[in-house]
């Protein structure tokens, strides 16, 4: 029977996210990927490289599947809230992503902010969203899309932070919603200053 390698790197990436999601890139083991996914670990090395190459792919996977999973949609400031609260919810019902991100952050960031491909992802990111708010010069699409991000990945990975500044008196699901429409309405209101200051920009210079 031929084997069947596109499963077996599936049922890898599988075992992997998981690790890593739980773990950090430090703390997982190739040997704990390899046992979960039934897998000799020897096809981790053939199939991917070392462990951080690993987990490069397995962040990239993940956030190729997000950006399908979560379109920008829409123009304007209402649609960057949308967006904002829909990435929100995203993440909330799948924590990987922000988990992952956050690991990467504290153990490979400057690797990861010179890695030619998560840049090119990422000014692909800010295409899309100097779309979503048109008038937005680069600068102040990325730093908007940048607070949409920071947002809405702390929570689901912050939630003492949330509990001890907020409280616990609201059900988790009510919190969850009112914790969604401030991020909202937040994005909003600095969408709408965003392309009212473009808009003033771009008055001043024609003048």
């Amino acid at each position: 029977m031929a084997w069947d390698v596109e499963r077996t790197k599936r049922l890898l990436l599988d075992a992997a996210t998981a690790e890593f999601s739980e773990h950090g890139l430090a703390g997982a083991r190739i040997d704990r990927i390899a046992a979960n996914a039934g897998v000799n670990k020897e096809r981790i090395y053939q199939y991917f490289g070392k462990k951080h190459e690993l987990f490069a792919v397995v962040l990239s996977a993940q956030l190729r599947s997000t950006m399908d999973a979560v379109p920008m949609k829409g123009e304007g400031p209402a649609a960057a809230g949308d967006y904002a609260g829909r990435l929100f919810d995203h993440h909330v019902a799948e924590a990987t992503i922000p988990r992952l991100v956050f690991w990467e952050g504290l153990e490979r960031g400057e690797s990861a902010a010179a890695d030619a491909a998560r840049a090119e992802y990422h000014r692909a990111k800010v295409d899309g969203f100097q779309r979503l708010l048109p008038g937005l010069d680069r600068p102040q699409a990325a730093e908007l899309l940048l607070t949409i991000v920071t947002l809405v990945n702390a929570w689901p990975v912050l939630g003492h932070l949330d509990e001890l500044l907020v409280g616990a008196d609201e059900a988790p699901a009510a919190r969850r919603s009112a914790r969604r429409a401030s991020i909202v309405q937040t994005v909003e209101l600095l969408a709408e200053a965003a392309q009212g200051t473009g808009r003033r920009d771009r008055v001043e210079v024609q003048g």
